[in-house]
């Protein structure tokens, strides 16, 4: 089973859309119970808060699938109990390794990575453009399904 986290700032737009798309992904392809997939953020500023709403939105044009949510901050032992810890942006992994350490078993990557495009996901809680999120996170995902399925 992979067990797989993904990571951006407050946990309330584009780490529990990654989660979400994600889940979705594995759910239309049967493979479900091959992941435990959850997310996380790097920050305290939103946790216990429930998704964006541009996220939700998005969510629903897409007919995925989610429930209720509640921001939660990443913690030390989570390196340990995921298999990939994914984050979003560059701001993001110094974060990351400030809270679970070193990377020594190389299990942090950034989402665009598995893809063409190496680039950040910008932020839409300042972007604005949920849209743009949406399409480059699930290009992400994708990939890293691609990816995993082949490893």
């Amino acid at each position: 089973m992979y067990k797989i986290l993904f990571v951006c700032l407050g946990n309330i737009c584009r780490s529990p859309m990654a989660e979400y798309v994600f889940k979705d992904i594995v759910t239309r392809k049967g493979k479900e119970k091959n992941f435990y997939i959850s997310s996380a953020a790097t920050s305290t500023e939103e946790i216990g808060n429930d998704m964006h709403y541009g996220t939700k939105e998005q969510l629903i044009e897409h007919n995925i699938p989610f429930k209720k949510h509640k921001a939660r901050q990443l913690k030390k032992e989570d390196y340990s109990k995921y298999d990939y810890i994914i984050w979003m942006e560059n701001s993001n992994i110094i974060r990351i390794k400030a809270i679970v350490g070193k990377d020594e078993k190389n299990k942090i990557y950034k989402l665009l990575d598995f893809t063409e495009n190496r680039e950040d996901i910008i932020d839409p809680w300042y972007s604005g453009n949920f849209k743009r999120t949406y399409n480059e996170i699930l290009k992400g995902c994708e990939a890293l399904y691609n990816y995993l399925i082949k490893e």
